[in-house]
């Protein structure tokens, strides 16, 4: 984790909602302590004119952090525990539903749990809650059961139906990271869904990584790996001030597999790709098959390297068809958020980059517990450009230190 620095980007004045508790559903421990770090340090050093005020009670405390169990019986079943009265609390719950790390004892032997064991685990906690509460945000970065967010036969809308159970529960706000289709909101429009893309931290990494880069059109393209990812890389490339590619998919469908259609062939829109760097926008690189095929047909079309932006390293079928693609020199590095489960194999791959996300999530719940408005972090144009020209001028990412 990066060293604390003076919390001098946000002025909060309103008073908190609520005294600030945050829950970390088994699996985001990690992630939880690094978000309060962040948050006793801000808060020790901010002055607030009416800081003695009862609206104000409990502001300082040494952590932030709920003490919450998952606790699981012989047989696989479990219920949520919470240790400590969160009467008229504002509560921040995190949780990663793709953490695949995390097991526990069923019938004698260990048990990876599935999104389903987290998402089960998540309404444990909101039920041990019991309404106490004054309000209660979900930050569910992994949007549970997102790629399966529209009906195409006769088959069930699993995404649409969690959301709205959450909220029949109590849940007042829900904050998740690069939806893979954010119209499933439309299952709870009443409540707040708010869908955050890390495009400043992407950039960040980015600039940070590779010291000899020339943002501009004549030199740099960014890519959308599909149509359904148009809206990210449009919105990159308006703030790079950069042309724009497309690969759209034909699939086969008379045939399933794993899932899904399989793909036929890419084909690409867009202008020469000739001597330039690639930069691909994703929501997530699963399987990794389709990344890799961007990437080679790229590289066919003379591309100088090949950068990929996902928001979620899943890598479900492993590592070694990346390190084999990435020695015969087919892409140059993938940045991803540790917003998700990263293991240590991932970390210290050559071609792998993770973008450092808990300090964004710091911002965003210290903000919402004020009731301030979070509409810069969601829409982060300026502090890109800034980080953009200081790269510019200085050429070296590693003196980049905007925050």
């Amino acid at each position: 984790m990066e060293p604390i620095k003076k919390h001098d980007k946000r002025i909060l004045d309103n008073a908190p909602f609520g005294q600030l508790g945050l829950i970390t559903v088994s699996g985001c421990e990690e992630m939880g302590r690094e978000i309060d770090v962040y948050l006793q340090d801000w808060r020790a050093e901010r002055q607030h004119e009416h800081e003695d005020s009862p609206a104000f009670a409990g502001y300082l405390r040494p952590t932030y952090i709920i003490d919450t169990k998952e606790p699981r019986f012989g047989t696989g079943e479990g219920k949520g525990v919470v240790s400590q009265s969160v009467r008229g609390m504002d509560l921040y719950i995190l949780v990663d539903v793709v953490n695949y790390n995390e097991t526990y004892r069923m019938f004698g032997f260990d048990n990876h749990m599935s999104p389903d064991d987290h998402f089960a685990n998540l309404k444990r906690v909101i039920a041990a809650v019991g309404g106490k509460a004054r309000r209660i945000t979900v930050i569910m970065p992994y949007l549970y059961e997102s790629l399966q967010s529209k009906r195409t036969a006769r088959e069930s809308l699993d995404c649409a139906i969690a959301l709205q159970e959450l909220v029949r529960m109590g849940v007042d706000n829900i904050i998740t990271f690069d939806a893979h289709d954010p119209r499933v909101q439309n299952a709870i429009p009443l409540n707040g869904f708010d869908t955050v893309q890390p495009a400043y931290q992407f950039i960040k990494g980015l600039l940070k990584s590779v010291d000899d880069l020339t943002i501009d059109s004549d030199h740099m393209l960014i890519i959308s790996p599909d149509e359904g990812g148009m809206k990210r890389a449009v919105y990159f490339a308006n703030v790079l001030g950069l042309d724009m590619g497309m690969f759209y998919k034909r699939r086969d469908y008379t045939r399933i597999v794993k899932g899904t259609n399989p793909i036929v062939a890419f084909e690409f829109l867009g202008s020469s790709v000739k001597g330039k760097d690639m930069v691909v926008i994703d929501d997530m690189v699963a399987s990794g098959d389709s990344a890799l095929e961007v990437a080679q047909a790229l590289k066919k079309r003379g591309a100088k390297r090949v950068f990929f932006f996902a928001t979620f390293g899943l890598f479900t079928d492993g590592l070694d068809k990346f390190d084999k693609a990435f020695k015969n020199g087919i892409f140059d590095r993938i940045y991803t958020t540790n917003l998700n489960y990263q293991p240590q194999e991932l970390l210290d791959r050559p071609w792998h980059y993770s973008c450092d996300m808990s300090k964004f999530l710091a911002y965003i719940i210290d903000t919402l517990n004020h009731d301030s408005s979070i509409s810069d972090l969601l829409i982060p144009s300026e502090r890109i450009w800034n980080i953009v020209a200081k790269y510019n001028k200085k050429k070296r990412g590693d003196d980049i230190d905007e925050d």
